[in-house]
């Protein structure tokens, strides 16, 4: 096992190292914010979609999701349906006509940017409550991120937790700051495309070892809630029949999609209409088969990794340990453990890269230059620029320090949180005329606040909400923004000529990127 502990560390080493060399080529390309930021608006089809869905996805694609199968049975996939239906619903209806949007509003450089400049929020309002809740959230999301690397790095190496941690912390922080969006996109197209190869790769070999007909006798034997069969139901939840607010909760991840700044930004940077289409067809094709994908490794993994049984928390690493036992102990190859191990660490990486990203954004362009120092030069900018993403990453780190840590309960209430705040929001903007500056500041702090409480005021006999339910709160968030802009909108005054003037402009097509 040395050996192959050998062969590992050199496919892990190699990796990473390519990874901070992009950073630093890419670094040489930022000569503005927008370039920082955006890249330039230059993203190509292919790049602009496996970005999009690698900084999606995250370590909650290769160890949350196949985790919670592993332990719960198929019922979990509820998850996964409704992120694939937010997957093709946001790449059709907001995609393009975000891109064209914020093309109108000025150029819109970040979500809060595109916000205050759509509603023609003079006073900063929007501006500050939209960068502090990417802020806030964003920081929960990136400790899920450098969780699930200090994992990974003390499964396969068998090192301290906080030691790993702090390996995959630097790392990600190192590219990142050097390099900026360009740096990040490309990262993550490369992340992208080795995460799909990896999820196909592993259960393919581990059926082909232990035969498919082996199987369910191996789930059965296993010792899954319910047996086999519930393992295997889509209206099985870890051997109790699925509810339909369970069901609910799952679908309702989909319902994210539309509010999240790191997915959102990737739309403003795409090159033109021709790349934009070409995306479309990409990610949509990429989350359908990463998706089944994780599901199956979840099935194959139960019954492969038989007689160990992943219990109390060490679920999420059934797909390290896939991958460890065909490769090291089965086929003998390290060297392509190695590398499939850094598909799991690429899932990481590529969420926490856009997240330390976004978040750094929001502070130097939104509230430092569009609130604090209106006339702050680009130097300036660059400078807090990476002073926050070093801040981000530091408090990500802290809070990521519990070993004991849920990656799948952390990118639970970030998503949510996200999704209520900004998802309403967005897609009104998009869609409807009347919506107007009252409106967007009562949907992004109403859906905010009611994922807060929703999921971390204990308001009944000690519980939550969410606890005591069982609804989760992105659901509940969701349809309280959406309902609280619309009623605003409605008693407040009707949005200006000119707000009129820009929506129709943007929905009657008569704005086009293909020359920007």
């Amino acid at each position: 096992m040395s050996n192959s502990i050998g062969w590992i560390i050199v496919a892990f080493g190699l990796y990473l190292l390519l990874m901070i060399v992009i950073g630093a080529i890419c670094a040489k390309s930022n000569n503005s914010t927008e370039d920082y930021f955006l890249g330039g608006r230059k993203l190509g089809g292919w790049v602009a979609a496996l970005s999009a869905q690698a900084s999606d996805m995250s370590g909650w694609l290769l160890m949350g999701l196949p985790g919670s199968i592993y332990a719960l049975g198929t019922g979990q996939a509820w998850i996964a349906i409704g992120l694939f239906i937010g997957t093709v619903l946001n790449w059709i209806f907001i995609a393009g006509r975000l891109r064209r949007y914020t093309i109108r509003a000025n150029n819109a450089l970040t979500l809060p940017t595109y916000f205050e400049n759509r509603f023609h929020d003079k006073k900063r309002v929007l501006l500050f409550i939209s960068s502090v809740t990417i802020v806030v959230f964003f920081l929960v999301y990136t400790a899920s991120a450098l969780a699930a690397g200090g994992k990974l790095f003390t499964s396969v190496f068998g090192i301290d937790y906080r030691i790993a941690l702090t390996i995959g912390a630097i790392v990600i922080l190192a590219y990142t700051f050097l390099g900026g969006f360009l740096a990040v996109c490309t990262t993550d197209f490369i992340q992208g495309m080795l995460m799909l190869v990896a999820l196909l790769a592993v259960p393919i070999a581990a059926l082909a070892i232990m035969g498919p007909a082996n199987v369910m006798p191996a789930i059965e034997q296993s010792g899954v809630a319910g047996g086999s069969e519930a393992f295997m139901s889509l209206f099985s939840n870890g051997g109790e029949p699925y509810r339909a607010v369970d069901i609910i909760s799952g679908l309702a991840w989909g319902l994210g999609y539309c509010g999240m700044p790191h997915i959102l930004v990737r739309f403003m940077a795409v090159k033109n209409e021709k790349e934009l289409n070409k995306s479309k067809g990409v990610a949509i094709v990429w989350v359908f088969l990463s998706l089944i994908l994780a599901w199956v490794i979840g099935i194959v993994g139960r019954a492969y990794l038989m007689p160990e049984v992943l219990s109390g928390g060490e679920e999420e690493k059934v797909f390290i340990n896939m991958i460890i036992k065909v490769f090291t102990t089965d086929m003998k190859a390290p060297i392509i453990a190695g590398l499939f191990l850094c598909g799991v660490l690429a899932a990481i990486m590529s969420t926490a890269d856009s997240q330390l990203l976004v978040s750094a954004s929001s502070v130097a362009e939104d509230i430092v230059k569009g609130i604090v120092k209106k006339d702050a030069k680009e130097e300036t900018i660059f400078k807090i620029s990476k002073i926050t993403v070093v801040v981000i990453a530091i408090l990500a780190y802290l809070i990521a320090l519990d070993p004991s840590s849920s990656i799948m309960g952390l990118v639970s209430n970030a998503w949510a949180g996200l999704g209520a705040a900004f998802g309403p929001t967005v897609l009104l903007s998009l869609y409807w005329k009347r919506t107007n500056f009252q409106g967007a500041v009562a949907g992004i702090a109403s859906g905010a606040l009611t994922v807060i409480l929703w999921d971390y005021i204990p308001l009944v006999g000690g519980q939550t909400l969410g606890s005591v339910t069982g609804l989760y709160s992105l659901a509940v968030g969701f349809v309280i923004s959406l309902v609280a802009i619309v009623i605003v909108s409605l008693v407040t005054p009707a949005p200006t000529a000119e707000m009129i003037e820009e929506f129709d402009d943007v929905s009657l097509g008569r704005i086009n990127f293909d020359e920007e």
